[in-house]
């Protein structure tokens, strides 16, 4: 058995959420205003089951080779008129950018699954939650997400 040591991070961590925004290539300036942003997670995929007639007490597991990146949530302001904007959004696969607080950017190939609004109501701010499934190919071309340090 091998024992490990945590060591400290080296990296800087971020403090606050405060500013992240999403940017379309097809629509860099569609009319949302980024409530809350959940970047995209990274998956592993479940694990392949390795377990034969052979193993005398524990099931045995493998890892998959291949990543995925998870679905990204955002809940948004917006303008009625925007619409128009999400139908020609809607399914367009292509580079999206997520800008972090700290400068930082992830592009990534996706699209633009989903654009649902909230109820409207008097008194409160009408948010829409929107979607976004990364599918990491252009054109038939795998394209893997790309992370920008800030400058």
């Amino acid at each position: 058995m091998t024992t490990t040591a945590r060591t400290t991070p080296t990296g800087n961590i971020l403090e606050d959420g405060y500013q992240s925004l999403i940017a379309f290539a097809e629509d860099a300036d569609v009319d949302l205003w980024e409530r809350s942003v959940q970047p995209p997670g990274i998956d592993g995929g479940d694990t392949i089951d390795i377990t034969t007639m052979h193993n005398a007490a524990w099931r045995t597991s493998s890892p998959r080779a291949l990543l995925s990146l998870t679905p990204i949530s955002i809940t948004v302001g917006y303008d009625p008129k925007v619409y128009d904007q999400i139908i020609a959004l809607i399914n367009v696969n292509g580079w999206i950018t997520i800008h972090f607080p700290d400068g930082s950017t992830l592009d990534f190939i996706g699209f633009l699954k989903s654009f649902a609004p909230n109820e409207l109501a008097e008194g409160s701010m009408p948010e829409a939650s929107c979607e976004i499934v990364p599918t990491n190919q252009l054109a038939g071309v795998e394209t893997a997400p790309e992370y920008t340090a800030p400058a």
